[in-house]
């Protein structure tokens, strides 16, 4: 059963509404959570709802992406989660924009923020949502994921974070073997 939901993305203004910032911003869509009493700890904003066996934990790290799996290490240990209870919502650069797609471990495809949960945990055999970005036809991969959507990606964008927000909240209190794990595809 899924216990825990990171959602990764970059502190700082500089950074909101940025690709690398699509976690965040899938979790800003999500009305369940999205007007409760976030609390401060564990380098991150975090939210448990539920009791039980139904508790799930939210958790934003705000350190930045690269020390993203300090914050998910110490609500880990504080929580007593298990890795194969964690789901980690974040940015894809190796999927196209506008697919979404549930996974198990798998390849990082760079993604620095997944390396430090890695790196923290010691395993890569966690859950994970991917919003697709894309690549950048030319220029650098870090101004691109740091750099923010483009007018023709902003026409698609609150429907692809409403479908990544309803996956989410879907795979709550499931076991991942119940997830589906086909693609959703927003533009083709």
């Amino acid at each position: 059963m899924i216990k825990m939901i990171v959602f990764l993305g970059n502190p700082g203004l500089q950074y909101k509404n940025t690709r690398h910032n699509a976690g965040w911003m899938c979790c800003d869509e999500i009305l369940e959570i999205k007007y409760e009493n976030w609390q401060s700890k564990f380098k991150g904003s975090w939210l448990s709802l539920g009791n039980g066996d139904k508790k799930v934990i939210f958790l934003k790290p705000e350190t930045y992406m690269n020390k993203s799996g300090e914050s998910v290490r110490a609500a880990v240990d504080f929580f007593k989660i298990q890795v194969e209870e964690i789901l980690v919502v974040h940015d894809d650069l190796e999927q196209k924009y506008g697919l979404i797609s549930f996974r198990t471990g798998g390849g990082l495809g760079g993604h620095n923020g997944l390396k430090s949960i890695v790196n923290h945990l010691g395993t890569k055999d966690f859950h994970r949502i991917r919003i697709g970005i894309g690549r950048p036809v030319h220029g650098s991969v870090a101004s691109w994921v740091t750099g923010r959507f483009s007018k023709e990606e902003e026409i698609h964008l609150e429907l692809i974070l409403e479908k990544s927000a309803r996956l989410v909240m879907d795979c709550l209190g499931k076991d991942p073997k119940q997830i589906s794990s086909e693609k959703i595809e927003i533009v083709n």
